[in-house]
C-alpha cells in the first residue's frame, strides 16, 4: 500500500493533484484544506496517502497534515461514508470544526455539510464521540509555564493519553504555581497527578 508520496505537483485543483514520484504522476483525490495549503505547481510536495482499494477501484487520496488524514480514516469505518464523502466532509469542515461538532453533537453544522442528512449525523456522532481524543487539538494547559509542551510530550512517550496528561499538568499547576518555573518538578508532579 502507498502511504506516503513525495516528489513535484504537476497539478493541482479543488479535488485533485497530481504529483510526480519516480518518474510516474500520481493522481490524488485531495480535500479543500489541502488544496488550500498546496505549494505552487512545479514545487516539491509530500503528502500522507491513503490508498483505497475496491475490486474494481485503486484510488489514492492525499493529505498534507497527518491529522487529516487519520480523521478520514475514522469517517470511512461510518456505515454509509465512503471515501469520496469522507473528502467532501473534510472539505466542508476543516479538522478542528468537525471534530468538534461530532465530539459535541452538533448535528446542524455535521448537516451543514452537503451529503450529510440528520441520520448519517447522528450516526457520525454516535460511532465517532469517543474515538477522536487523540485527535484533538492539544488545549494548552492555561498559563502552565514555557516547559508544559515538554512535560506533556514526555508523559505522551511515557505511553500516558494526552488528554490525561493535559489535566495532570493543569492539575499540578494549580496547586503549585512554582512548578511553572522548572521541568523537573513540573514532570514530577504532573507524573504524580496522573497516577493518582
Amino acid at each position: 500500500m502507498i502511504a506516503h508520496l513525495r516528489g513535484r505537483l504537476l497539478s493541482k485543483q479543488p479535488q485533485q493533484a497530481v504529483l510526480e514520484a519516480g518518474g510516474v504522476g500520481y493522481e490524488i483525490a485531495i480535500s479543500v484544506p489541502t488544496f488550500g495549503a498546496l505549494p505552487g505547481e512545479g514545487s516539491e510536495v509530500a503528502l500522507h496517502i491513503h490508498t483505497h482499494v475496491r475490486e474494481d477501484t485503486l484510488a489514492l487520496y492525499g493529505f498534507l497534515d497527518l491529522r487529516e488524514k487519520r480523521l478520514f480514516e475514522r469517517l470511512i469505518t461510518v456505515s454509509g461514508v465512503g471515501p469520496k464523502l469522507a473528502v467532501t466532509v473534510l472539505s466542508g469542515l476543516s479538522a478542528d470544526p468537525l471534530i468538534g461538532a461530532i465530539r459535541g453533537g452538533d448535528h446542524a453544522a455535521l448537516t451543514a455539510v452537503p451529503g450529510i442528512g440528520k441520520r448519517l449525523a447522528e450516526r457520525l456522532v454516535v460511532e465517532l464521540k469517543d474515538k477522536l481524543e487523540d485527535l484533538s487539538p492539544a488545549p494548552k494547559p492555561q498559563d502552565a509555564g514555557r516547559f508544559a509542551e515538554d512535560v506533556l510530550s514526555a508523559l505522551v512517550n511515557l505511553g500516558y493519553p494526552r488528554p490525561a496528561a493535559q489535566k495532570a499538568i493543569a492539575t499540578a499547576v494549580e496547586k503549585n504555581k512554582a512548578l511553572r518555573q522548572d521541568f523537573d518538578l513540573l514532570f514530577r508532579a504532573a507524573l504524580a497527578a496522573i497516577r493518582s
